[in-house]
């Protein structure tokens, strides 16, 4: 049994990716603070830029993740997404890139006209 049971967790490549590398880029950007180093800002900047760049490519490669839960067999982090080449509902990455995706069907009922209402028969005049 896994540790995190049925839950989904959002633990991808991309994620994973990205967040190593924007946190490398604090850490030197840190570094570059407390030496009062420009450049160590500078350089840490263009890492954390480095990090969005490379999560957002790996996620439109297919190791990212659609928002919400996803079936128990995709969950492993190493699975990649077949339906990020068409692009994923609702995601911002996916509208950069062009990808539009398909969206949710939205149900409408169908639309009865009223019956009208029956009315009472005129009295009969004598």
């Amino acid at each position: 049994m896994s540790m995190h049971g049925d839950h989904d967790m959002g633990h991808t490549v991309a994620g994973w990716t990205g967040t190593c590398t924007a946190v490398l880029g604090s850490a030197v950007m840190g570094v570059g603070l407390a030496a009062d180093s420009a450049g160590g800002l500078v350089a840490g900047g263009a890492v954390v830029v480095l990090a969005a760049l490379a999560t957002w490519v790996l996620h439109l490669a297919g190791w990212g993740k659609p928002s919400g839960t996803r079936p128990v067999a995709e969950q492993p982090w190493r699975v990649r997404d077949a339906a990020a080449r068409g692009g994923h509902p609702d995601c911002l990455g996916c509208r950069l890139a062009g990808r539009r995706g398909a969206a949710a069907p939205v149900v409408v009922p169908a639309l009865v006209p009223a019956a009208a209402p029956e009315r009472a028969p005129a009295p009969q005049r004598s």
